[in-house]
Order: structure tokens, then C-alpha cells, then sequence
């Protein structure tokens, strides 16, 4: 078990607070049946995923080996640092270490200039159906020609239910941990967030 899953269980702990204030919550009187304790035991696990979700942060859930690029890094290079680490996106760093921005499967879908296919499968696709390989078409580029920039950070203190808002409404898979200063600290994945917190995220 890593660090931290002993510090963050996977299954939220409903404490007895917890369990007191969703009985609060509960309005009459309560004849514990099954059917009463199963309605306690639902509010105060909500109660639990609401406290875990204000208490969590980016610090105690961040990957702090972050595979990163910068500025000059080749496409291809990228391209193949990101299929031999199995991993969707990477940041892209300045010299002084300050993250200016990311890169994503999608920004090499948008520097290709696809239209119709929205994956990496329908470039293959296209590439096996003689239409021409479109990658070739970035193969000269560096980071800096196809990142999005600003990227979009977070500091280490900041909620995994706000990181889970951020997500739902940017429409992104992870997020830069930065320390004060801009400074790369780590990155937190939607898979991170999930393994910690399994609620729904905003559509």
C-alpha cells in the first residue's frame, strides 16, 4: 500500500460525527428499522465525501514525478516521451521551472489540423486508408507551437472537490501543482481525483 493510501483510504470512514449530522438532517422521529438506518447511513456518507472532499488536497494526492517538456522540445520527441510512459499530457516548463504550459493528445490532434477524426484511432484510420499520414504535418514543430498556454495550475492546497469543479468546467484530464512561485511541484489526474473521491463531477 503506497503513501498514499494509507493516508487516504479509498472508502470513505464515516465517522460518529458524520453520523450525527445526518441525523440532523433527517427530519422526525427515528425508528431504527433498516429502512431508517439505511437512510442514516446514505446521509452520512454524504456527510463523509463532503468532509473528505474539503479536507483532501492537491498535495496529499499530486504524482510528484512528472514527466515535462520544454519550450524547444521537439514534437516527435513529446510524442514518443508520452507513448513509452503510457501518459496523455505533460507540461511544458520554462527554464527557470515555471509551467507556461501543457500538451495534451489533443493539441496534437488540433496541430494536425484534424477535422473529422477526434482520436488517435481515426488518425491511424485515415493513415491505413492511403488519405496520408497527418502527423507528418507537425513532425518539424516544437512544444511551444502546439501547447495550450497559459496552462491551468494548482496550488497544492487546493481541494479535490475545486479540482474536480475545474475539470468538469475546463473540460481537461489533469492539472500542474505549482508551489508560490509558479514553480512545477506535481500533477494530479482525473484518475488521481477518482481513486480518492469517487462522486460525480459537474457536466
Amino acid at each position: 500500500m503506497s503513501e498514499k493510501e494509507r493516508a487516504f483510504p479509498l472508502k470513505a470512514e464515516i465517522s460518529d460525527e458524520d453520523i450525527m449530522e445526518a441525523m440532523k438532517d433527517i427530519s422526525g422521529y427515528l425508528d431504527i428499522t433498516p429502512g431508517d438506518f439505511k437512510e442514516v447511513y446514505q446521509t452520512a456518507y454524504r456527510h463523509a465525501m463532503s468532509r473528505i472532499s474539503s479536507s483532501v488536497k492537491a498535495k496529499n494526492i499530486m504524482t510528484t514525478k512528472v514527466f515535462s517538456v520544454k519550450r524547444a522540445t521537439p514534437v516527435a520527441a513529446i510524442a514518443e516521451l508520452m507513448a513509452d510512459n503510457i501518459i496523455s499530457g505533460v507540461p511544458v516548463i520554462e527554464e527557470n521551472g515555471k509551467v507556461t504550459g501543457i500538451i495534451s493528445e489533443r493539441d496534437f490532434l488540433s496541430g494536425m489540423g484534424v477535422k473529422g477524426a477526434k482520436t488517435m484511432m481515426g488518425i491511424i484510420a485515415d493513415c491505413l486508408k492511403n488519405k496520408g499520414c497527418m502527423a507528418i504535418s507537425i513532425g518539424a514543430l516544437k512544444a511551444e507551437d502546439i501547447m495550450t498556454s497559459p496552462a491551468i495550475t494548482v496550488s497544492g492546497n487546493t481541494t479535490i472537490s475545486e479540482i474536480a469543479g475545474i475539470f468538469g468546467e475546463k473540460k481537461i484530464n489533469r492539472v500542474p501543482v505549482t508551489d508560490s512561485a509558479g514553480n512545477l511541484i506535481g500533477i494530479v489526474s482525473r484518475a488521481d481525483l477518482l481513486r480518492y473521491l469517487p462522486f460525480k463531477e459537474k457536466p
